[in-house]
């Protein structure tokens, strides 16, 4: 029987931000520095209220393109782990480009991303870009870490009547769904959790290489004109929506993540007592 959950699991961490956010408040009011300086927790909740409609339709345009990212970089990182797992000469092919894709600074690559497309595609490219190869590579790590034995035993069993390639390929896709596919679950979900945090950041990075006005603009942009016209409190509430913005998608991945693996396997099952 699984034990009830540990409630200093949430009012640990809880009691600790309260505390450090009223020592913030205070050493502001007490020293007397300036809102330009380091503004008061209280006046960057009052920022929020009162600029919340421009930040609200700069939180959704970053949100939407993170979002479309993470969901560009799940299809094709499941892909094309799917194709390199089933032929050597593809991965062998193809999987240097992605490395090389990965280990580019995507701060290098915006600029020239904003030079050949639109600027939302760029910026939605960007995401994608950071996004993708956490996703391919664990999928393909789970892919390839099916147990030795098992997959000798899954051929013996399941060993196509005639060596035909159409028969080795219908073998190999019997293998990929009935075996290496639950086996790679979690490292994918695992690739996922990290790819949510690596989109909102290509986004971010992006829109800052941007750094274009307008309906469209995201949190990015609006932190940097808080910088320009010295609205550090504006600044700031920006920095907050982006934090919340992160937490909430890790936990909302996190929870996905419990949500699949919870009943099986070890990383998800509770402790016993």
């Amino acid at each position: 029987m699984a034990p009830a959950s540990n409630p200093w699991k949430l009012v640990l961490p809880l009691a600790v931000f309260a505390a450090a956010v009223g020592a913030w408040e205070a050493t502001v009011r007490l020293q007397g520095i300036p809102p330009y300086i380091l503004p008061a927790p209280s006046l960057i909740g009052a920022t929020m209220i009162a600029d919340w409609p421009l930040l609200r339709a700069s939180l959704l345009t970053t949100l939407g393109t993170t979002l479309l990212g993470l969901a560009l970089a799940v299809a094709g990182g499941v892909f094309l782990a799917l194709l390199l797992s089933l032929s050597r000469i593809v991965e062998y092919s193809l999987y240097p480009f992605a490395i090389v894709l990965q280990v580019t600074p995507v701060i290098a690559i915006a600029p020239l991303l904003l030079i050949y497309m639109p600027q939302d595609v760029a910026v939605l490219t960007c995401a994608w870009l950071v996004a993708f190869f956490p996703v391919l590579s664990n999928t393909m790590l789970g892919l390839q870490s099916v147990d030795r034995n098992l997959m000798e035993l899954f051929q013996l069993y399941g060993a196509p009547a005639s060596r035909t390639p159409l028969a080795l390929f219908r073998s190999r896709l019997k293998a990929l769904w009935y075996l290496r596919r639950p086996a790679a679950l979690p490292a994918f979900l695992t690739g996922l959790r990290i790819a949510g945090g690596l989109s909102l950041i290509g986004a971010v990075v992006a829109e800052m290489a941007a750094g274009s006005a307008g309906a469209g603009s995201g949190l990015a942009y609006r932190i940097i004109e808080s910088q320009y016209r010295l609205n550090i409190p504006r600044l700031f509430a920006a920095l907050v929506l982006l934090a919340l913005t992160g937490i909430g998608l890790y936990l909302l991945l996190a929870g996905l993540s419990h949500r699949f693996l919870r009943r099986w396997h070890e990383s998800a099952l509770a402790p016993e007592k």
